[in-house]
């Protein structure tokens, strides 16, 4: 399978290690491929809109293009971020901002509701609920119909320094995650369906952010019953 990570800071931390001990131990002859923020897309969104009239308007969209061929391709998302400050990191937060389009109410990707997600997330002390939740949050809106989560606090600013004891729980722990990822394909839940046919009756209703959208979805098929997860 071909695996993209989203690493929300430069050095490779707890949370990295964590993340790349997942997509190791997933099943299979796996590529992996991995993107840092801020390192490949140091922006933040200007707000210009002009994205969703044009994805190529979009001042970054090189920088974007390149991640999200990878993602388009992939078959697993694994997105790593620290807690910082109770939530996720600025500079993932930008990257999602900056995706934004893509999210079921304007353009989703066709791929993303076939693909599977890990989230994970550590801390020093603190809880990662909320950090976790941030990205979840856009992966579901993104399409993706699968997501597992793993949160930890490790009591260590670094992973030289996690405890050894810690160290053997997610070992453990990374094992059983990267089982439920390779274990069969990803269904689409009923939140999902429900929240893609409403988006779907808001293009019908013109309750969108351009005609450009409406036209989106025409083509695709999805106004007349087309479902992208069906799509093979």
């Amino acid at each position: 399978m071909k695996i993209v990570t989203l690493n929300g800071q430069n050095h490779k931390g707890s949370t990295y290690h964590i993340g790349r001990m997942i997509a190791d131990k997933i099943d299979g002859d796996n590529e992996i491929t991995e993107f840092f923020f801020p390192k490949d897309l140091n922006h933040f969104c200007a707000g210009c809109y002009r994205c969703i009239e044009d994805v190529t308007a979009c001042p970054y969209y090189e920088e974007k293009k390149a991640i999200l061929d990878a993602i388009d391709a992939a078959d697993v998302l694994i997105v790593t971020t620290p807690t910082y400050c109770l939530h996720v990191s600025a500079p993932l937060k930008s990257f999602f901002d900056l995706t934004f389009d893509l999210w079921m109410v304007h353009r989703p990707m066709e791929s993303m509701f076939r693909k599977r997600g890990v989230i994970v997330s550590t801390s020093a002390g603190a809880s990662t609920k909320r950090a976790m939740k941030d990205v979840q949050d856009a992966l579901f809106y993104m399409g993706v119909p699968k997501i597992v989560k793993y949160g930890l606090a490790v009591q260590a600013s670094n992973w030289p320094q996690v405890p050894d004891k810690i160290k053997a729980k997610i070992e453990k722990d990374t094992d059983a995650v990267a089982k439920k990822i390779s274990a069969g394909k990803p269904g689409v839940g009923i939140k999902t369906r429900f929240m893609f046919k409403m988006m779907g009756s808001m293009q019908k209703k013109g309750w969108n952010a351009s005609p450009t959208e409406t036209e989106y979805w025409k083509e695709k098929g999805w106004l007349d019953g087309k479902k992208p997860w069906n799509t093979k």
